[in-house]
């Protein structure tokens, strides 16, 4: 059987808290398949084993029933008990935004890719309720849904994500292995007042400064920046060869400072608390001449 891993991210921001969840299948190390569901806080995360039997799940619409849970384009209903977390509530989602077409661009149709990600809502509205340990939380925001799949996560990489207000970044800095040789591949987005800029290696996007939680894309006449300024981190499985054996650490709700740039001219420039981020390079990039 071979190899390989497929998970959802889908990520809500409300006013006092902020919740991801991903949603995974994978094979394990005896070759049998292994569904999992990841709750990620700002407090805690928490890693929830269910039987392969219990997951099934359509790509068009996008429906994934996970033993008593339900996650879909058009919202989610949660009912989870475990020893560490008892969670159930219902959220609905407004109208999804898809991106204009495949973040992955021409990549997409290349075989033997590792990992392929996928974005399913640039941003979107929530509304709705959720109590977690006995504690009720509203949790009318917005939010984000987001997809992997392949064998392997990248062996060093960057990923961030934040809304703000109707405002919308991703941002994917990875060594991808190709042909026995590596390169630096970038995918990403800014949805700003409802238009999509996209940021990629096959538009010509490069990495200009990066090392110290911090990078600087540049792609003609684009600049983004995007900076971890205070990590809230916590462990999560990812995947290595299909089995969830890498402990990866994800701050979903953290400070980080954005920008923006437009020919120069600085159309987006913030600083936030609810950003998310996964800083995973142990090496430092040396800064690029242009």
């Amino acid at each position: 059987m071979n190899k390989f891993f497929e998970g959802w991210y889908f990520k809500i921001e409300g006013e006092t808290q902020t919740i991801a969840f991903i949603v995974a299948a994978n094979t394990k190390a005896s070759g049998k398949i292994a569904a999992s569901l990841q709750i990620i806080t700002k407090e805690n995360a928490y890693v929830i084993p269910y039987p392969s039997y219990q997951l099934s799940y359509t790509k068009n619409p996008l429906e994934i029933t996970l033993g008593k849970n339900k996650f879909s384009l058009s919202g989610i209903h949660i009912d989870v008990k475990s020893k560490d977390i008892n969670m159930n509530g219902y959220l609905k989602f407004s109208e999804v935004t898809p991106p204009r077409y495949n973040i992955m661009g021409p990549f997409s149709a290349i075989p033997f890719m590792e990992c392929r990600h996928s974005v399913f809502s640039l941003w979107h509205t929530v509304s709705g309720e959720i109590t977690l340990n006995g504690e009720k939380i509203k949790m009318d925001g917005t939010g984000y849904i987001e997809g992997d799949r392949g064998e392997s996560f990248p062996r060093e990489y960057l990923w961030t994500h934040c809304n703000y207000e109707e405002n919308s970044i991703m941002l994917s800095v990875a060594e991808i292995p190709m042909l026995g040789r590596s390169f630096t591949g970038i995918i990403g987005f800014v949805y700003l007042k409802g238009k999509e800029y996209r940021i990629a290696t096959y538009l010509g996007a490069k990495v200009v400064k990066m090392g110290n939680n911090f990078v600087e894309i540049k792609q003609g006449r684009f600049k983004l920046t995007a900076k971890l300024m205070k990590e809230n981190s916590h462990k999560l499985n990812a995947p290595v060869g299909g089995c969830m054996s890498r402990l990866i650490k994800e701050s979903v709700a953290c400070e980080a400072e954005y920008s923006f740039s437009v020919s120069d001219k600085q159309i987006l420039d913030f600083t936030t608390s609810n950003a998310s981020f996964e800083y995973e390079y142990k090496k430092k990039i040396k800064n690029i001449k242009e």
